[in-house]
């Protein structure tokens, strides 16, 4: 085998709150995550020279070795003893640095990639094990699908998918910095927590009612405070016939669930025409 082709899912949260600060620094989370229909595209080919290169179609994109794509396959290949070359050519989806966990998704990829293409045969636990060490979504991002998340992330259970629905996903034209919003995030402060346990139970009972009544996610509490569009593309998506609407992870992405496509495609209308967001999708769970 010389070349494998991998897809890297994008990722919501219809659930995320953080418990509390632990004294490694790490924030212990109670979040489900859910994979959608809007994906990054990677291609990993072996090479006569040894080494990890990474290309892209997106220039904001560093391509250097500190890139977590490169991170992870360096990982990777140095656990296992490859010292063959591999170049990998990302095309790139997934709006940057927009609590979809697109970075995440790709590191998780290429790590599925590398597994296949060098024939490592590697289980979906380790390359979990060692993901972990470079972010607290790869785990997640290996597997994908619906999952209740704890720990910092690394904990997953799986569970139900969601009853099928329309979603927009709408990213503004501001980048949201992780490390600011957990770092602004006063835990010991918050005085409403999602209902995470009643969204499980809304997930079981397949309940899409259910799980829209019960939509919450803490980080709000920083990044719409920071920046007013967050809200204003809510207002949008409800006024447009969205059951609910959320930010995903740390921001600034928010979705709206709706069961009609053409409301659907009417929101995603009006926020484009209310230049709210320059990155905007019509998709669906996967």
């Amino acid at each position: 085998m010389q070349s494998v082709q991998e897809r890297a899912y994008a990722k919501i949260n219809i659930g995320l709150d953080v418990l509390r600060r632990r004294p490694d620094g790490y924030h212990e989370v109670k979040m489900i995550m859910q994979t959608v229909d809007i994906y990054d595209d990677l291609l990993l080919e072996k090479t006569s020279a040894p080494g990890i290169y990474l290309q892209t179609d997106n220039e904001e994109l560093p391509t250097g070795q500190d890139n977590l794509i490169c991170r992870a396959a360096a990982l990777l290949m140095k656990e296992k003893g490859i010292s063959e070359g591999v170049k990998i050519t990302l095309t790139k989806r997934i709006p940057i640095a927009a609590g979809m966990a697109g970075g995440s998704s790709d590191a998780a990829a290429a790590m599925r990639g590398l597994n296949a293409l060098f024939d490592m045969g590697c289980p979906v636990e380790e390359l979990q094990r060692l993901g972990v060490k470079l972010g607290a979504d790869i785990p997640y991002c290996i597997v994908g699908g619906t999952m209740l998340s704890e720990g910092i992330g690394e904990m997953l259970t799986p569970l139900p998918a969601p009853p099928d629905a329309h979603l927009v996903a709408a990213k503004p034209d501001i980048n949201v910095s992780t490390a600011f919003v957990y770092g602004n995030l006063h835990v010991e402060r918050l005085k409403d927590h999602p209902d995470i346990d009643g969204m499980v139970q809304a997930l079981s009972a397949g309940s899409l009612s259910g799980i829209c009544d019960r939509l919450g996610n803490v980080l709000e509490t920083v990044t719409a405070a920071e920046y007013p569009v967050i809200e204003e593309i809510k207002d949008v998506m409800r006024s447009q016939g969205a059951q609910n609407a959320l930010m995903s992870g740390s921001g600034p992405t928010v979705f709206g669930i709706f069961t009609d496509r053409k409301q659907a495609e009417a929101a995603a209308e009006a926020i484009e025409k209310h230049k709210l967001a320059g990155q905007i999708f019509v998709t669906k769970w996967v």
